[in-house]
């Protein structure tokens, strides 16, 4: 017997996993990549709908140019954690970005926070994004995953 919800709503078809990346931060960026990419090996769909700062890590040369959310120090803090991070192998932000493509992840750009940004197609990363969309395409991506992150 379906649920209530999923008769209201539409049936799920596949584990599905939309995440919402509004922040510009460097470790934000890469918290998403990590989710996404986890997403994806385990057998589930995923989507990045990029909007407000987020969508500025998606013009070229800027994917890791953010700062951290915490203790970014000048940017002390953010080399410091670079520097962890290679020393434990940690996979590069573009390899992540390109692996979730590789994988079929969607990255979704919203169109309304290009017109209020000043960015057009030709500043962002054509590799990367799937379409320039509205808001539409994010509600239609999330009310049929199993999972929805703001970050």
């Amino acid at each position: 017997m379906e649920d209530q919800d999923t008769a209201m709503t539409g049936s799920i078809d596949a584990e599905k996993i939309t995440l919402v990346v509004h922040s510009g931060d460097f470790d934000k960026i890469y918290s998403a990549f990590i989710i996404g990419n986890g997403a994806l090996a385990m057998g589930m769909e995923a989507s990045m709908y990029f909007t407000f700062w987020g969508l500025l890590r998606l013009k070229k040369g800027q994917l890791d140019r953010g700062q951290l959310s915490k203790m970014h120090m000048l940017g002390l803090g953010k080399w410091m954690v670079k520097k962890r991070m290679k020393k434990s192998r940690v996979v590069s932000l573009e390899r992540l970005a390109q692996d979730f493509k590789a994988l079929g992840g969607k990255i979704f750009a919203c169109d309304m926070t290009m017109d209020i940004m000043g960015v057009g197609p030709d500043d962002l990363r054509q590799d990367l994004i799937t379409e320039y969309c509205s808001v539409g395409t994010y509600i239609e991506e999330a009310r049929h995953s199993t999972v929805t992150l703001f970050i």
